[in-house]
């Protein structure tokens, strides 16, 4: 796994963000449905067909995982070291040997005839500088052999604008309690992370506080559509919140497939 220290800035986080938080993540997302995350990519490219998949903002793995078992030869990057070593461990633990490397989405190389790649649970929205995402999705795509496909999803300008900034928000299931605060961000349709953690020693009984900052900023469905059709990918369709249907104005989550 190669060093981060000099493309951490192409993200949202500070140079220490994620350290610490790496520990208590998977804790966090208990609620995210990876399984169907899962059943959406093999739906349009099922694993005997499209083997090849390169999940990016792979974090602790737990999504590759989950692929892995489908059947895809998966590889990973992240931009956290602490994130990867978790994956590392989890797949080793499994029996699996899976590549993994410590980069910066937007500077995406080395990577050639992919037949899959997938950004998770919103990891665009960490990349806030528009010329960033556009060199995401077009490193992607001359990672993607043809009729390759793309699949990520991104937080719907509803949530990014209206529900993140109805905060404060706070979570205690007794051994890690935080409190999340949010406020507008630099850009248009972005966000600024400001969360308290307080997370409890199995063996002390002790509470070791520390924060977090992250910046997310998303775009319309219009701007993505734009970018990748420019980019050259033949065919794009957009979904809403783990459903086969359409976005609503009240959609949060918005899913992105693009073929080249």
């Amino acid at each position: 796994m190669g060093r981060c220290t000099a493309t951490r800035h192409a993200r949202g986080i500070s140079v220490s963000s994620y350290e610490r938080f790496a520990h208590v993540y998977d804790e966090l997302q208990t609620d995210i449905p990876y399984n169907l995350y899962v059943e959406w990519v093999l739906q349009h490219a099922p694993s005997n067909q499209f083997p090849n998949l390169l999940d990016i903002g792979c974090g602790t793995g737990v999504l590759g995982l989950l692929f892995a078992k489908a059947g895809y030869k998966v590889s990973g990057i992240d931009l956290s070291e602490d994130m990867l070593s978790i994956a590392a461990e989890r797949f080793a633990d499994a029996g699996l040997h899976v590549p993994l490397y410590c980069l910066s989405m937007d500077e995406l190389e080395g990577f050639e005839a992919l037949d899959v790649v997938t950004i998770a649970i919103d990891s665009l929205n960490y990349v806030v500088e528009e010329k960033a995402v556009y060199s995401t999705l077009e490193r992607i795509y001359s990672a993607l052999r043809d009729g390759g496909q793309l699949f990520f999803d991104v937080h719907s300008l509803f949530k990014m604008n209206d529900i993140f900034l109805d905060g404060p928000f706070t979570y205690d299931d007794g051994d890690i309690s935080y409190v999340w605060h949010t406020e507008p961000g630099d850009f248009e349709h972005s966000v600024i992370h400001q969360m308290t953690f307080y997370v409890r020693d199995a063996e002390s009984g002790l509470y070791e506080r520390f924060d977090e900052e992250h910046n997310q900023r998303t775009f319309s469905i219009e701007q993505y559509m734009a970018w990748l059709q420019e980019i050259g990918f033949k065919h794009v369709e957009i979904t809403a919140d783990f459903t086969d249907e359409g976005p609503e104005y009240e959609s949060e989550r918005i899913f992105i497939r693009a073929v080249k």
